[in-house]
């Protein structure tokens, strides 16, 4: 048995391995929760980290903590959030509701460090002053939900958005057949397709950066039920200040820390905000599948960048991975908000018991949305390429811009004109040369596609 260690904690003796940085309460957790093998993800253990390190300050400057402990237990916990010992938190997300196991967790990895650091420091009434699972987790949630946007995602968000307007610029006199139902319908230009794609971006970036004005309030101070017992009163509001300053992030203190603890409406919000976001890529990435489709049978308008073998049976074939990946990630989105939203509901009375499972698929969502709107940007819309031939011939042949004729000879006429077209397989410009009476010239004027492009009544 020289490979384990004996800990104990209020429940009794508990045999730990030897190397590990945590104590009992973990072991317990270990043992108890053999589920799923998914553990909270390092943004969440990032803010885990800061939480502590933020404690300690607010406890040392409150006179709850001795300076070398305070020390001890700041250094630790910032080494916890930059990712040093993230193997010492094994703990599957299906755990205790509140998350105290993963609270504990911290706490006891943290001491452990600082014990080995010189310092005597106790898990719960030395890292975890003046702090309970039940407000430690959600603040958790609210820092590494905020850290995790606004460092990841809508950074990538705007990249997206400005590679989408670059190819709308130079494709914005380039006119293309525009489809409703997915059938022929009158013409618009690439550009005017990619400003709707850049449009539905930059939405989403402001309804996200709206929901973030409420992640941004911490339920830290509330302690146990959200009266505050056990925490100074001014905890909270320094907790909040001491985090913004080591983040630059402008947190603030929940007005109302029963909210903040009982309700996780604000993750929920956010999480909603995703699953819009995702619906809008799902759309951006099935316009980019159809529009690259065949390359002879399907659409070909456009050809994506070719970035690997498509088939193992079939040579040449190559597809639109980068789309599919994308398609993906929005279906896992959207999962992930209705497990959210399910979980959202779970605050009984004063606590919120899905708390990890919150953690853990806010996360993802962020972590996923994010790396997959850089390869989109990048790897799809970047670099593709307009079949112009293939576009030209089907804006010729499309009977629906007789639309144009109709102040001219009338719907009735048009209508006929268009059948015609379609039944024939010729050209529109042809057949209205024998059915409308005007003249070439006319007709050129009044079906120039990229003229129709901009509206209005032309001729």
């Amino acid at each position: 048995m020289s490979g384990f260690r004996t800990e104990h904690d209020s429940m009794g003796e508990l045999r730990v391995p030897a190397d590990a940085l945590y104590g009992a309460q973990t072991q317990r957790a270990i043992d108890n929760f053999p589920i799923s093998g998914l553990h909270l993800p390092r943004q969440f253990i990032r803010a885990l980290g800061l939480v502590k390190a933020a404690a300690a300050e607010v406890n040392l400057a409150m006179g709850h903590l001795k300076k070398n402990q305070a020390a001890a237990i700041r250094k630790a916990a910032l080494a916890v959030a930059d990712g040093q010992y993230d193997a010492h938190f094994p703990i599957d997300i299906f755990q205790t509701g509140s998350g105290t196991s993963t609270n504990m967790n911290a706490n006891e990895v943290i001491a452990h460090l600082a014990v080995e650091g010189g310092t005597k420091v106790h898990p719960n009434d030395h890292v975890n002053y003046g702090q309970s699972s039940n407000d430690v987790i959600p603040t958790a949630i609210h820092v590494s939900a905020t850290l995790a946007t606004s460092g990841e995602l809508l950074p990538a968000l705007k990249h997206l958005r400005r590679a989408i307007d670059k190819r709308a610029r130079e494709l914005k006199n380039t006119p293309k057949t525009g489809r409703t139902h997915l059938m022929d319908a009158m013409p618009i230009t690439f550009g005017q397709e990619l400003s709707g794609w850049s449009a539905q971006i930059g939405s989403a970036i402001e309804r996200i950066e709206d929901a973030l004005k409420r992640v941004r309030r911490l339920p830290q101070g509330g302690t146990a039920v959200g009266t505050g017992i056990n925490a100074d009163p001014k905890f909270g509001p320094a907790m909040a200040a001491q985090l913004k300053k080591i983040t630059g992030v402008k947190f603030e203190s929940a007005e109302n820390y029963f909210e903040g603890m009982a309700a996780q409406d604000a993750a929920v919000e956010l999480s909603g905000q995703l699953k819009t976001l995702a619906v809008a890529l799902m759309k951006i990435a099935n316009d980019l599948r159809w529009m690259n489709s065949g390359p002879l049978a399907g659409l070909g308008e456009i050809e994506l960048p070719a970035l690997q073998p498509g088939s193992s049976i079939m040579p040449g074939k190559v597809n639109p991975v980068i789309p599919e990946a994308t398609a993906m990630v929005a279906a896992q989105v959207i999962g992930n908000d209705a497990s959210i939203t399910i979980a959202g509901q779970s605050g009984n009375f004063q606590l919120n018991v899905m708390l990890p499972l919150i953690a853990y698929n806010l996360l993802q969502s962020i972590g996923i949305l994010a790396n997959v709107s850089m390869l989109l940007a990048d790897k799809a819309i970047a670099g593709f390429q307009v079949n112009k031939a293939r576009v030209n011939q089907a804006l010729a042949m499309n009977p629906i811009l007789v639309t144009a004729l109709n102040p001219v000879i009338g719907y009735e006429k048009g209508a006929a004109t268009a059948k015609q077209a379609y039944k024939q397989h010729r050209p529109i410009m042809d057949v209205a040369l024998e059915t409308t009476g005007l003249s070439k010239d006319e007709l050129k004027k009044l079906l120039d596609p990229l003229a129709l492009t901009k509206g209005g009544i032309h001729g």
